[in-house]
């Protein structure tokens, strides 16, 4: 196949193709809103171009449905896939201040995460701690797993409207505070997680993103960083739940790890953990119905190989299902937005009373 150039795809040299001739849309999952299922109605249609054409169409569906699955196009490799992503992004995102193991692939295209099959990965909007984060995550699966290894979905605009308005409004006002160890012996250490051995570029790094750092015995680290736990989208005007509170707390994790690590580290030492932003434990029970808002929104389907899924990042959290056989899916994140811009959203107060304070 003969592949457009980066900037054919993005001005537009090649003629216009219309969506509604050469695609089909529709529900993938009965009863679920997302994803949106688009597919070529004949074989051997190039995504990256056709997207490329089409960028407005997608992002209106992206901005209703928070998720869009393109299955049965040609998409021939990774190489393919950074181009596409490339086509109908504005920026690709390098993996910074990391929370999991990933490996590069191509230029900024990452594995998935490395967890052992066997484990399971809890919903959360990508880097939802960090200070910047990308508006977009794209998945492509260059080989699904024999059995399972799902990517779930959840709409956080649904989880947000599921919460009770006294845990909203306490989120919307206190913040959360997410507090991180990077050790030796458990856990991820701060060479890998900031991509340097150099201290002072980690302390650079920590104050021009508002993160508080302590050096410690041993070569270890703590860090803690307060940020928002709602964001008010941009485009939509909609508000989400936002935030790793439940994916990071030690509550969320596994009874065999959580044991393990608690009578090993003490909790204050844990690898991760999250607070109310004044460092007030978060109740247990508030934990409970956040994790029961997640698991009620929670949408699962099969991979199939080459499907390339978008997802709004401020709209729709993601996950992994343990998995058996081998599985490769790769990761890239897009379209760059920070809290401080969010914030000014945040200081507008819903006259709807959907913040409502306690």
């Amino acid at each position: 196949m003969l592949r457009p150039t980066l900037n054919e795809l993005r001005t537009g040299r090649r003629k216009a193709i219309s969506s509604e001739e050469l695609i089909t849309a529709g529900g993938l999952v009965p009863g679920a809103t997302l994803p949106l299922l688009v597919r070529p109605v004949t074989p051997g249609l190039s995504l990256a171009v056709w997207a490329a054409h089409n960028r407005g169409w997608i992002e209106q569906r992206l901005d209703k449905h928070g998720a869009v699955l393109f299955r049965d196009f040609l998409i021939e490799d990774v190489g393919e896939f950074e181009w596409l992503v490339n086509s109908i992004s504005t920026e690709m995102l390098e993996y910074q201040e990391r929370s999991s193991p990933r490996s590069p692939v191509s230029g900024r295209i990452y594995t998935s995460t490395e967890y052992a099959a066997s484990q399971s990965i809890f919903l959360h909007n990508e880097n939802s701690y960090q200070l910047n984060w990308p508006m977009r995550i794209f998945f492509y699966c260059v080989q699904p797993a024999a059995r399972g290894g799902e990517t779930p979905l959840a709409d956080t605009r649904r989880v947000f409207e599921r919460l009770r308005p006294e845990t909203r409004g306490r989120f919307a006002r206190k913040q959360i505070k997410y507090v991180r160890n990077f050790g030796a012996d458990f856990g991820l250490r701060w060479p890998f997680v900031f991509q340097t051995t150099d201290k002072e570029v980690v302390e650079q790094y920590c104050r021009r993103n508002e993160i508080k750092y302590e050096w410690r015995d041993g070569d270890r680290l703590r860090t803690e960083s307060v940020r928002p736990g709602i964001v008010r989208h941009p485009r939509t005007g909609e508000w989400s739940w936002f935030n790793h509170a439940a994916f990071f707390h030690a509550s969320t994790l596994e009874p065999m790890i959580r044991h393990a690590l608690l009578s090993e580290l003490g909790v204050d030492n844990l690898p991760n953990n999250t607070y109310y932003g004044d460092g007030s434990e978060i109740e247990p029970e508030v934990l409970d119905e956040i994790r029961a808002a997640y698991g009620h929104e929670r949408v699962c389907f099969p991979w199939q190989q080459g499907d390339v899924l978008m997802v709004d990042n401020l709209a729709v959290a993601h996950s992994r299902t343990p998995y058996t056989g081998a599985r490769k899916v790769v990761v890239a994140m897009a379209d760059p937005f920070n809290w401080k811009d969010a914030q000014a959203a945040l200081k507008t107060d819903s006259a709807s009373g959907s913040l409502s304070h306690d």
